[in-house]
């Protein structure tokens, strides 16, 4: 703790200077930090990708503030070691120097970076998929915001899920962190309320190489189907092989961290029929966007909401005529919501000059944007089910 401490008085002592040195550069850094290795990866490794598209079309499209060019530079959060991510935080800051940061990624290193990083150093963070419900009261000065919904909301749409499917009993395990407690506390009150039963709720540590003991105790308390709020290339992998080597439990419920191929891919056909849902809309946006991403996967989670989130910095930026985060900082909520012309995925060129003219923007992009209360998305969310290995979306809620 004392050398954490240390770290980030260095931080606020360099914070003014580094951030004056970028800004009379004709470059400026944008951070993008996300869980590349870690508990997430294989999802991290299609978001990576949405963040440098935006920029590279930003960049295109000629720059901001008069014809400055963009650089993205990327840090690891891990998803779930708070020490590795703001010390990846502090050198993005501190030493490469950006202006903002896309990011994080898991609710809990975000928190971690937030306040012992961020807020310290004046910083805006926009997170694409940072949905503890916590981080909606968080005190953050105004530098925080994110562009996928809080698991306030996905709790309630989880439960309308299972009751839809006239399922009436679940055990349920989660990762024992703010993401995984955060999730499991609003789904179990959401489908309690509406007449669903809860028959055990237990936490699940991540990286052991056994969950015996848990699938175990998930099984005595018995349910219809298994909830899992973990992470799919971690220990809700896991407690899912463990539950299918056993005969516990063969349909589970998937969260946003279980979502994406990677996990049908790991444990085979016997996945199909499981079901879920993640952040995701049928919007003319979102169709477009898919079919921008070249080289990534375009429908994968929240590549739509880290490429609104790498957007909205760059335009806020552009609103303010500053890329001085305690300038454009005021300006993200102006450029995601109305009044202003609908921007859409391939129109920021668009956008920067309708700005750059003193206009007014409306930026919609690939997941629908409209951010409220604090400058947090509303939510949209897709219904996902498991055929043939695969996460096929059956309907939007």
């Amino acid at each position: 703790m004392k050398k954490l401490l240390l770290s980030t008085a260095v931080a606020l002592t360099l914070a003014s200077t580094a951030q004056a040195a970028s800004h009379s550069k004709d470059m400026i850094k944008l951070g993008v930090l996300l869980g590349f290795t870690g508990a997430i990866e294989s999802t991290v490794a299609e978001m990576g990708p949405a963040a440098d598209m935006a920029i590279a079309e930003v960049n295109k499209a000629g720059g901001i503030l008069g014809g400055v060019m963009v650089e993205g530079i990327r840090g690891d959060t891990t998803c779930t070691d708070s020490a590795a991510a703001t010390a990846a935080a502090e050198r993005l800051i501190t030493s490469d120097l950006v202006s903002g940061i896309v990011g994080g990624d898991c609710s809990g290193v975000t928190t971690a970076v937030l306040t012992n990083v961020a807020m310290p150093n004046g910083m805006v963070m926009i997170s694409p998929s940072a949905t503890s419900p916590a981080l909606s009261t968080v005190k953050d000065n105004g530098l925080f915001f994110r562009t996928a919904p809080s698991d306030a909301r996905q709790g309630a749409v989880m439960s309308d899920v299972i009751m839809d499917k006239g399922v009436k009993s679940v055990a349920l395990t989660y990762t024992n962190n703010d993401y995984g407690k955060g999730l499991a506390d609003a789904f179990q009150k959401s489908y309690e309320a509406a007449g669903g039963k809860v028959t055990v709720s237990i936490s699940h540590e991540d990286g052991k190489a056994d969950y015996a003991a848990e699938v175990g105790a998930l099984a005595a308390a018995g349910g219809d189907v298994l909830v899992v709020a973990g992470y799919l290339d971690q220990g809700g992998k896991g407690i899912i092989q463990g539950s299918l080597d056993t005969g516990a439990f063969d349909t589970f419920v998937l969260p946003d961290g279980m979502v994406g191929d990677a996990l049908g891919e790991a444990i085979g056909s016997d996945l199909d029929g499981s079901y879920g849902q993640a952040p995701g809309t049928d919007s003319a946006g979102a169709k477009t966007f898919e079919k921008m991403a070249k080289g990534f996967d375009g429908t994968a989670p929240f590549t739509k909401e880290t490429y609104d989130a790498a957007a909205l910095i760059m335009l806020a930026m552009q609103a303010a005529g500053s890329s001085d985060a305690k300038e454009y900082k005021m300006k993200v909520m102006d450029v995601a919501n109305a009044p202003g012309v609908k921007i859409q995925p391939g129109e920021l060129g668009k956008a920067i000059k309708i700005l750059a003219d003193g206009g007014e923007i409306d930026y919609v992009g690939g997941s629908n944007v409209e951010l409220i209360g604090a400058g947090e998305s509303a939510g949209n969310y897709r219904e996902i089910e498991v055929k043939d290995k695969k996460m096929a979306t059956v309907r939007y809620r």
